[in-house]
């Protein structure tokens, strides 16, 4: 067999797989109505109780348990949210005015940078009626940003031999802090 005739058929099969796979996509995608679920999950008022990610990391256990954490959508030095799902990862909220100053840049600075390298932070996650998650951006599904204060109403458990300060969160509700 010539080279050329190999190559083509090649590209042919790569290209039908992709049309293949683009179609398989498409069509999970379109089976979600993204406006029904963000009407489920994004709430109209602030639940009540909400705690930081630091307090509800002190009181949790390996066991879920109902929780509602208030936090604000980023990553340390990474994106916050995962690619083609409704996950994102959450930090302390600042409770100083130092962060509120104009221009401020938190990955700019050191002594922000300091105190979230110390900080905990949660690892949320959406799920659908069949428990597994969103295949939806969380961006897109809940029209959130990064850097916008949230609190997320779900189960969360913290389990300390992870060695690592993250707090797992399956939301049911989500609700954006107005921004001041």
């Amino acid at each position: 067999m010539r080279l050329s005739t190999m190559v083509s058929r090649r590209g042919m099969v790569a290209r039908g797989m992709a049309v293949w796979l683009a179609c398989g996509v498409v069509s999970v995608r379109a089976e979600i109505d993204v406006a029904a679920v963000r009407s489920t999950l994004v709430l109209n008022a602030e639940p009540a109780g909400a705690v930081s990610i630091a307090a509800a990391k002190a009181k949790l256990t390996a066991a879920p348990q109902a929780v509602v954490v208030a936090g604000r959508i980023g990553g340390r030095g990474t994106e916050p949210f995962g690619r083609n799902e409704a996950t994102f990862s959450m930090l302390e909220i600042p409770t100083d005015d130092h962060a509120k100053k104009p221009g401020h840049k938190p990955d700019d600075c050191p002594f922000c940078k300091k105190r979230a390298a110390n900080s905990p932070i949660a690892a949320v996650s959406f799920v659908g009626t069949d428990g597994k998650v969103i295949p939806v951006d969380a961006q897109r599904l809940l029209g959130v940003a990064e850097g916008q204060d949230i609190v997320v109403r779900g189960t969360a458990f913290f389990d300390p031999a992870l060695g690592i300060p993250v707090i797992q969160i399956t939301g049911d509700g989500l609700f954006v802090r107005p921004q001041p």
